[in-house]
């Protein structure tokens, strides 16, 4: 365990847990709940949960995390006899005590209180000292048992930094739902120009949505911004992110995807989604607007008890799979429903839209809820999947686009009830490529769809200043116009706010960068372009002092630590790497296979290969610099794959289009140093899965997703095959996403037969491993188009040759 990996937990009750709070090792308040069986002592606080519940959410908390309590033997004794009151056994928690430390470090005090330490040692919280009365409050507690361990660790000595992890390896916010350390001194105007901006949307009779431009140049901290955004505002706004879209034909349909991801993801220091935030929220305003006649005692009840918090809806309700429960569930459905009726009417798809939002959050089985996400996408279940969720399937007909563009107007149509929405578009760089045109100018259409259809949404556009000024030239006017209503500028930063931050992601060393860094190192530092360069470089001088022996500061920010000998013993083990690399390029491989531990079905692909056609690859001139950059992707790729394999398992929505976009970005990026030729098959007008062929040196291989269920599957896998029978020459795979449940129906699996069966066809499901490769190579693809890496696909290839040698696409593709 590192000193990065805690938690500080304090718990208030006797025998067993009354109140909980639980702060990050950032110190920010991650958790606070209140066992509902003292809910008459705690009627005015926010969150009321099982006692159950909070026990299953701190073993979630602190799984491979250490906990630090003051008092810990007493904060482990309620823990435990909570753990016997609820029937959990089995369960092992490690812990660092507070009250221990101080009495190792200050021996003969007069007392070892939290309220005598924090005032014996200066410790403050928010400014202020220890206040007595406030003391035997979870989070308070919790707060200066957080500041104490601080103060307790600044006695480590220097020489244990080496076994820090190093505070400077997450350089960016991939996303807002992340949570990163943060200045807010940082950007703080531009942070209160957009706020301001969602108030006015609030408060406009007519909650006409606006668009902003937040303009900045690469690591200037834009998408840092965004999450400062969801950290304030998440539990009253609905915060919606989309990465750049991959596919012309489904830009709405990916937008849409992406924003059902963002509501599905829970609201820190709760246990509740976005989507269940949203409903609660309106549905509460509805009833107590009394935009409902005749409130029933069911109204009432509803009303009586998530007056003072609308989230209380879900405990009120009852437990799962009770009569009470099922009843009060249809009475908000059939209210809702009603009242939409009287409002919106019921034309389209939107009443269809709300009964499933009701639906998802009726339920507390994760199971269900990930079934009702898939019917929320449009996508078509198996029968006996809706017959579970008690909902009808969509028609093979429905036009995802028009579904989509409608069940967003929905979500904010019910937002009126709520708070204006946030919907950001980040990640947008790559659209400026030249072979990216088609899904720019789609992209600007969408948007126009979105500002037309969509109310009471703040719609924001995260771009570089060259990319602003390459979209307004080829958006037609009405589309600028609406997105620049406000523009957002990120300005560099000085030297000394690139210190402060610096400062903030060392904090949980116990020590200062002044002692970490040199003059000369922290000048270079400081005297980057970008929030991101500066923690790069803080990064590589921090990865240096605690990977080589010498202690000797660098002259200058490219000089080596390196002896002469390891330099060498580098230098010969790269030109082995690249000697091989360029042999196995050279090399035509006759058949194209995916890794046999990583098919389910215990199939083997023929593999197709091909001679690199392309004579102009050489080794990079410089060892030096090649090693730099062997080490940025390596780094990246380790923290990015670790990320992927966190997020396998959470509600994700996969769809055909997306992973095609995918596949089509990944082609064209190794088509830059491989011969590759891409084409599309058809089969009249028959729907068949999407796909694409690659055509290489004497190899034709087509590869196609079906990650759709029901009826939709049959059809369509009955058409691939009719294209496999049709094309004896190419090589035809279908991959299934491993996440998705096996088609159940006859004649399905009867055509999933016949495709394995077929000498030039194959079906697969792509497994973990699989998927996360895939995600993999298409990420780091995107983040250097988007200069989130600072390197070139051309100088980035090479490298990942190497480091995906034994993955089949990669392969497939070289």
């Amino acid at each position: 365990m590192t000193r990065a990996d805690f938690i500080v937990i304090d718990t208030e009750g006797k025998p067993i847990i009354s109140e909980i709070a639980i702060i990050n090792s950032q110190g920010n308040l991650i958790y606070e709940a209140y066992n509902q069986e003292y809910s008459d002592r705690y009627a005015q606080n926010y969150h009321l949960v099982p006692l159950k519940q909070i026990l299953l959410d701190l073993l979630g908390f602190s799984h491979h995390k250490i906990l630090v309590c003051h008092y810990a033997e007493h904060d482990y004794q309620i823990i435990k006899n909570s753990w016997q009151q609820v029937g959990i056994t089995g369960q092992k928690l490690q812990f660092d005590c507070t009250y221990l430390r101080a009495k190792q470090k200050f021996p003969d005090l007069a007392s070892y209180s939290l309220e005598y330490l924090s005032n014996k040692l200066n410790i403050k919280v928010n400014k202020r000292y220890f206040d007595p009365k406030q003391a035997h409050a979870a989070r308070y507690d919790a707060a200066f048992t957080y500041e104490l361990y601080r103060y307790l660790q600044q006695s480590q000595p220097q020489s244990s930094l080496m076994n820090q992890p190093n505070p400077f390896s997450s350089s960016r916010v991939d996303n807002p739902f992340q949570t990163h350390p943060d200045l807010a001194s940082i950007n703080q105007e531009q942070f209160q120009d957009l706020t301001s901006i969602i108030t006015d949307i609030k408060y406009d009779p007519n909650h006409q949505s606006k668009g902003a431009v937040v303009i900045g140049e690469p690591g200037t901290g834009k998408t840092h911004l965004m999450m400062r955004l969801a950290q304030e505002l998440l539990e009253n706004n609905r915060l919606l992110f989309i990465r750049q879209p991959n596919n012309a034909e489904t830009i709405i349909y990916h937008t849409y995807s992406r924003i059902l991801e963002s509501l599905v993801e829970k609201v820190a220091r709760t246990n509740y989604t976005q989507l269940e935030y949203l409903l609660a929220h309106s549905f509460t305003q509805l009833i107590n607007q009394q935009a409902v006649p005749n409130l029933t005692q069911k109204d009432k009840y509803i009303i009586q008890n998530t007056t003072n918090n609308p989230l209380n809806l879900y405990p009120a309700l009852g437990i799962e799979g009770t009569a009470k429960k099922r009843e009060y569930w249809q009475h908000i459905e059939k209210r809702t429903t009603d009242w939409w009726l009287n409002t919106y009417g019921a034309a389209g798809y939107s009443l269809e839209i709300v009964k499933g939002i009701i639906k998802f959050c009726s339920y507390s089985d994760p199971r269900y809820k990930r079934l009702v996400t898939r019917w929320l996408a449009a996508d078509t279940l198996e029968p006996e999947e809706t017959a579970q969720i008690s909902l009808n399937n969509w028609s093979e007909e429905t036009s995802k686009e028009a579904f989509s563009l409608e069940a967003i107007s929905v979500l904010s149509k019910l937002s009126l009830l709520d708070k204006p929405l946030i919907i950001i578009f980040d990640q947008l760089e790559g659209l400026g490529l030249e072979h990216n045109r088609n899904i720019l100018l789609n992209f600007g259409e969408a948007i126009k769809e979105i500002f037309t259809h969509v109310p009471n949404s703040l719609i924001i556009l995260n771009l570089f200043p060259d990319r602003w000024q390459q979209f307004q030239g080829i958006f037609d006017g009405s589309i600028i116009d609406r997105i620049s209503q406000h523009q957002v500028i990120l300005d560099k930063l000085s030297p000394d706010q690139l210190k402060q931050i610096l400062e903030v992601k060392t904090q949980d060393l116990g020590t200062s960068i002044d002692k970490i860094f040199s003059p000369q190192e922290l000048k270079i530092i400081t005297q980057q372009n970008s929030i991101r360069a500066a923690l790069n470089k803080a990064y590589s001088f921090y990865r240096s002092r605690r990977q080589f022996t010498t202690t000797q500061t660098p002259k200058s920010e490219t000089t080596s630590e390196l002896t002469t000998s390891t330099r060498l013993t580098a230098l010969e083990a790269q030109v082995t790497r690249l000697n091989q690399l360029f042999v196995s390029i050279a090399t035509a491989f006759s058949s194209f296979q995916a890794p046999a531990t990583q098919n389910p079905d215990n199939q083997t692909l023929t593999n197709q290969t091909r001679q690199n056609t392309n004579p102009e690859i050489e080794p990079p001139a410089s060892p030096t610099e090649n090693n730099s950059q062997q080490q940025v992707i390596a780094d990246y790729l380790q923290n990015k794959r670790s990320q992927l394999e966190a997020k396998y398992d959470s509600l994700q929505i996969i769809d055909d289009n997306d992973d095609l976009g995918k596949l089509k970005t990944i082609v064209t990026a190794f088509a830059i140093t491989n011969s590759l030729e891409t084409e599309h098959l058809r089969l009249g007008k028959k729907k068949i899965p999407e796909h694409l062929v690659i055509r290489t040196k004497g190899t034709n291989v087509c590869l196609g997703f079906l990650q759709i269920s029901g009826s939709n599957f049959t059809h369509r896998i009955k058409n691939f095959n009719s294209l496999v029978i049709a094309n004896p020459a190419t090589k035809f795979v279908l991959w299934r996403d491993a996440r998705l449940p096996a088609h159940s129906g006859k004649v399905g699996k009867e055509e999933i037969l016949k495709l394995k069966n077929a000498e030039n066809g194959n079906f697969y499901h792509m497994d973990r491993a699989n998927r996360i490769n895939f995600e993999l190579v298409y990420q780091l693809i995107i983040d250097i188009q988007n200069q989130d890496l600072d390197i070139s696909l051309e100088e980035a290839l090479p490298l990942v040759y190497d480091y995906f040698s034994e993955y089949w696409l990669v392969k497939l593709l070289t």
